[in-house]
């Protein structure tokens, strides 16, 4: 009897306690998982910024010279600026682009301010845009010779 209450104990404390092998034992998913998606923006169409009328185009008045989501080209000579920075003809001309000298407006202080931080003999150049008008107004015309 001492034998038969021996083997159930050794039996019961193997059932209880796991083996070092089954302890070390990995369970692996037998799934993969699906993940999750990120990076779901960017699906919106383009907004077609840019220069719309190159050097030498000829324009009407209110045409859209090009489009600008922050100032990249200034407006120059009979060329006017919309709301959302748009640039657009005021004359029926040619377009011509100028690399300028900027000179900023004193009562503006930012642009001051950006313009002291540069470095010595530093210029800054901005590019503005030009419509020479097709039509001079105005023109000189000789009537006769003295």
């Amino acid at each position: 009897m001492a034998s038969a209450v021996l083997a159930l104990r050794t039996r019961a404390a193997a059932l209880l306690s796991p083996s070092p092998t089954t302890a070390l034992a990995v369970r692996y998913a037998s799934k993969k998982t699906g993940g999750s998606s990120k990076n779901l923006g960017g699906k919106s169409p383009g907004k077609h910024y840019g220069i719309k009328k190159m050097e030498g185009h000829y324009v009407h008045a209110g045409n859209i010279i090009g489009t600008q989501r922050h100032f990249r080209w200034h407006p120059g000579a009979h060329v006017g600026l919309g709301k959302k920075k748009y640039l657009y003809a005021l004359e029926e001309g040619i377009v011509r682009y100028t690399k300028e000298v900027y000179v900023p407006n004193p009562n503006n202080s930012e642009a001051v301010d950006m313009v002291t931080r540069l470095p010595k003999g530093a210029v800054l150049y901005k590019t503005f845009v030009h419509v020479v008008p097709a039509k001079p107004v105005g023109t000189f015309k000789l009537v006769a010779m003295l």
